[in-house]
This record gives structure tokens, C-alpha cells and sequence, in this order.
């Protein structure tokens, strides 16, 4: 590759916050499509779908809003390459309607990539890099600060597709995803607070967990983690269209979290 499927873009040295965007792009390698059977328009479609379109400006506009700038962690590739926030193995749920690591189902269930053929290459070439290059941003801001925030910035639309494993909840505006060991009830109360302009907030419906380097998960309470999975309807026309004027809005509560957050 001629540069890496990632980008760290560094935030103050006094900052803990790493602001996560993992699904945000659309781009995909032309020998990774290769791999994929769907046609450039059903590609188009499911793109539309599964991307987190506009994630990675939001984060970008907070970013320039916070009083002290966070560090940004951003995936420049589509998650139909890989999804960096999968379990590798077996531990993921997801891998029940082919959406582990690899994807081979689309998100209405059809057939994206051959199952039988060998996903190790593409877990080697992107998904262990982009792991480690991640392990290494947080390990620097606890070597700086003595503590990191890692908050992930996804969205998810606003009826459930046939992919969702738990789409019969509720779906809220703003859905905070936690976990027992990594988000403290202050961070959470944070986030709340902080979108509270921006319609209801929720827990864990439609989409739980967070997502903590495997080096730190469940061992290291100095990581802290939060996803905020904003629902498209209020910035965008879905599926895949146009950011609209919500966008302002969420940029403004996602800085007032960061600025919650690494104070």
C-alpha cells in the first residue's frame, strides 16, 4: 500500500480523547473489489446502507470546535474491506449474518463475498495494522496524559435493516453504546448532557459495547470508551445522501463532550 489504510491526526499534547471514526469512507481497493460479486450499482446501494456517511466531518468539525483539541483516529477505507471494530475470531457476534471482520452478507442478507474463499489476507493487510496503529494511539495518550477517552462516532438509520441483530429496540436520536468495564457512569452522564439538545438519548439499542484495543479490554481502567451512534435522520437524507443542517447541531454537542470528556 502506498500509505496506510488509516490516519492519526494529532490533537493537543494535553488532550487524552481520541475521537474514532472507523466507518466513515466509501473507498475500496480495486483488487479487494475484485473479491466482491456485486455489481457497481448494487455496490453503490450497499455502500449507501452500511457506511457511516459524514462521521469522519462531524468529528472533524468537533475537533475544531473543542477547546482542546482531540486526536482523531480515521479509517480512510470502506468497512466492506475490512471492519476494524470486529472480534478477529470467533468472539463476534456478527459473524452469525456474515459480518465479522470480513464481511461476506450484505446488509439485506444477499451474498457480498464468497465464503469459501480465504479472508486471512485481507485480515493480515488491513485489519492487524490498523489494530496496531490503534493500540499505539492510545498507548500514547496514556504515556502523555496518563489516561485516554476513546469515543467512537458512528451512525445508524433510522428503520432497522435485515442485517441488525437486535433492530426490534428502541432507536433513539443518540444511542450511547457502553461497557461495564470501560465507561464510567460520568462519561455516560457526559454524553447525555451533552446531546441533550439533540433529541433523546438512549443505551445500548440499537447497538451496544465499545470498542478498546484488545491490549487494553477489560485489564487497563485507564482507558475509557463511549460509542455515540447518531441516527441518520437527524443530519442526513438516507440512505447516503446529503449532510443536512442537524449536522451544526451534533458537531456542537460532540465538542461538548470532548471538552467533558478530557477535563
Amino acid at each position: 500500500m502506498s500509505q496506510p489504510s488509516y490516519a492519526l491526526l494529532p490533537g493537543a499534547a494535553g488532550s487524552p480523547v481520541i475521537l474514532h471514526v472507523p466507518h466513515s469512507a466509501r473507498t475500496i481497493p480495486a483488487d479487494v473489489r475484485a473479491g466482491i460479486v456485486l455489481d457497481d450499482d448494487g455496490l453503490e446501494r450497499e455502500l449507501d446502507h452500511i457506511t457511516d456517511a459524514h462521521t469522519a466531518e462531524l468529528a472533524q468539525a468537533a475537533a475544531a470546535l473543542a477547546g482542546a483539541t482531540p486526536w482523531r483516529f480515521v479509517n480512510r477505507l470502506s468497512r466492506l474491506v475490512v471492519d476494524p471494530e470486529r472480534f478477529p475470531d470467533e468472539r463476534e457476534e456478527m459473524l452469525a449474518v456474515g459480518m465479522g471482520a470480513v464481511y461476506t452478507r450484505t446488509t439485506h442478507r444477499g451474498v457480498l463475498r464468497d465464503e469459501s474463499s480465504d479472508h486471512g489476507p485481507l485480515v493480515e493487510r488491513y485489519f492487524r495494522p490498523y489494530a496496531r496503529a490503534m493500540t499505539e494511539a492510545v498507548a500514547g495518550r496514556l504515556a502523555a496524559t496518563g489516561r485516554a477517552v476513546v469515543i467512537d462516532v458512528h451512525s445508524y438509520p433510522s428503520r432497522a435493516l435485515p442485517y441488525e441483530l437486535h433492530g426490534a429496540g428502541p432507536r433513539p436520536p443518540v444511542c450511547l453504546g457502553t461497557d461495564a468495564f470501560h465507561t464510567p457512569a460520568g462519561l455516560t452522564e457526559a454524553a447525555r448532557k451533552a446531546f441533550a439538545g439533540c433529541g433523546e438519548t438512549g443505551l445500548d439499542s440499537p447497538f451496544g459495547g465499545t470498542y478498546v484495543p484488545l491490549e487494553f479490554y477489560g485489564t487497563d481502567a485507564r482507558v475509557a470508551a463511549l460509542m455515540v451512534e447518531i441516527r441518520r435522520d437527524l443530519y442526513m437524507t438516507e440512505p447516503g445522501g446529503p449532510a443536512g443542517p442537524g449536522a451544526d447541531r451534533l458537531a456542537a454537542a460532540l465538542a461538548a463532550l470532548v471538552d467533558a470528556a478530557g477535563g
